[in-house]
């Protein structure tokens, strides 16, 4: 068959197995780890094949709306939809909605493929096989499930057992196994016929709603009601919030792959990985004589089989075997590769403390839709920030009541508004903005405007902005 297939991305968790690079508000679809490209953007391009894929709809958190259009925008990959989730409820509630929205804007026939936007793919020859096959059985009446051959017993993943077999590569799914302990993933490489649950799926729009309105009734009627008084919001569809949030909390695997009796498993070798902890990313990555993976500003002496990542100050590491080294901008974490899996512990523990429960939620560098900044210095009444403002982006016209701002331009030309006065700032020229006085900043050039801003006042939260007019729709 040839019927095109419509990815589906969800992108709205905000996991943080991989502090301190991710973060609530930053979390790893979104950052680069391995490559220059982020994880979602590897995801759109996976499924970029316009002679087999419709344009993709993305359903996420509504904090990461313009990062996801950005992002997009920069590998030049055309989005069908941006649909925005109110709150957290899971992939069962996301996947019935993206469903939904699939319903009006194509028909009940048309095959959706659910994807994670966090996952590493090798998208080759093997990939390309496995969605075919997995088309055709979706096309014939199953929800399909993505199993990958095992390399290793992890204990990170959940795994499926196949059943009797459909057709060549697909068999049905005998059973779901959660996350296990070590000798009992030890015993099903040995007994075989299991393979790690990918977390991938494919069905047929029609398929799907009516398995998760036979079980997961009550999932099936918020999300109904959600996408029904969705509102469209520039390139967005904003699902309706007070529907949305009452749906239960339940995963897609629990809510219908565990009861239906229609689950499919093709399986198959290509390299996938969840990159749900550290010691997933040293085995993906490029490593040197000593089993090192090094990325970024970082030396190593007399060590091995580590990673050692570095986005801010340059790291040297000397003497140490089978550990991660992880340097962000304002935070570093040591652990070995082994205890990888307990990061997420670690993580809830800074949460508790008004010390350090920042680390665990912003980053120094916060994305915008119109650039970003990244927060230099903080001291008594002063902050200093470096803004990066995208070529035809402009800020918000805006003011404060608690600060005032210098803007001095380090690289290219600032149109800025101050009152009633509108100026250019050329590099190494500087503006005053008084507070409270309106005022805007905007790039009107062809490469990125960077800015230094030293912000001084009573008062320097974020919060302390009252916008007038903004093309983002941002009040």
């Amino acid at each position: 068959m040839t019927q095109k297939i419509i990815p589906v991305i969800m992108a709205g968790g905000k996991g943080t197995r991989l502090w301190p690079l991710s973060r609530s508000s930053a979390p790893k679809q979104f950052i680069q780890l391995i490559d220059e490209k982020t994880l979602f953007q590897e995801t759109l391009e996976r499924v970029a094949d316009a002679s087999v894929y419709e344009a993709p709809v993305v359903i996420t958190n509504q904090d990461f709306r313009f990062t996801v259009a950005e992002q997009a925008r920069e590998v030049g990959i055309d989005l069908s939809a941006i649909i925005l989730e109110p709150v957290a409820r899971n992939t069962a509630a996301a996947i019935a909605a993206a469903a939904f929205h699939l319903r009006q804007t194509f028909n009940e026939d048309a095959i959706l493929l659910l994807l994670a936007s966090d996952h590493e793919i090798d998208a080759g020859r093997e990939w390309s096989d496995a969605v075919v096959t997995a088309r055709d059985t979706a096309a014939s009446g199953k929800i399909v499930t993505f199993g990958i051959k095992p390399s290793e017993p992890a204990i990170g993943y959940g795994y499926i057992e196949e059943g009797e077999v459909l057709s060549t590569g697909v068999h049905k799914v005998k059973r779901f196994v959660e996350k296990p302990q070590l000798a009992a993933a030890e015993e099903m490489l040995a007994a075989g016929g299991f393979f790690w649950n990918s977390g991938i799926f494919m069905s047929r729009v029609d398929l799907l709603l009516s398995e998760l309105e036979a079980f997961a009734p009550a999932v099936h009627e918020a999300a109904a009601a959600a996408v029904a008084a969705a509102a469209v919001d520039l390139d967005f569809v904003r699902l309706d919030e007070e529907s949305f949030q009452s749906s239960p909390d339940i995963s897609i695997d629990y809510a219908v792959m565990e009861k239906t009796q229609n689950a499919a498993v093709v399986t198959s070798a290509f390299a996938w990985s969840d990159l749900g902890s550290w010691d997933a990313v040293w085995k993906l990555g490029d490593k040197d004589a000593n089993g090192n993976v090094v990325i970024g500003q970082a030396t190593v002496m007399n060590t091995e089989n580590s990673l050692v990542l570095s986005r801010a100050s340059h790291v040297a590491v000397q003497g140490l075997k089978d550990v991660a080294v992880i340097a962000s901008e304002d935070a570093v974490y040591v652990g070995r590769l082994d205890e990888a899996q307990e990061v997420g512990k670690l993580v809830k523990v800074l949460a508790l403390s008004k010390e350090t429960s920042r680390l665990t939620e912003t980053h120094p560098t916060a994305y915008r839709p119109w650039g970003g900044y990244t927060s230099l210095l903080n001291g008594d009444r002063f902050q200093v920030k470096r803004l990066f403002v995208l070529p035809g982006k402009k800020l918000s016209l805006q003011k404060h009541f608690h600060r005032s701002e210098h803007w001095i331009c380090v690289k290219g030309t600032a149109e800025v508004t101050v009152g009633d006065k509108v100026m250019f700032v050329r590099e190494n020229e500087s503006v005053y903005i008084p507070q409270g006085d309106l005022h805007r900043l905007y790039n009107p050039g062809k490469i990125m405007l960077e800015m230094i801003e030293v912000q001084t006042g009573s008062y320097l939260g974020e919060d302390d902005i009252v916008r007038v007019s903004d093309e983002f729709g941002r009040g």
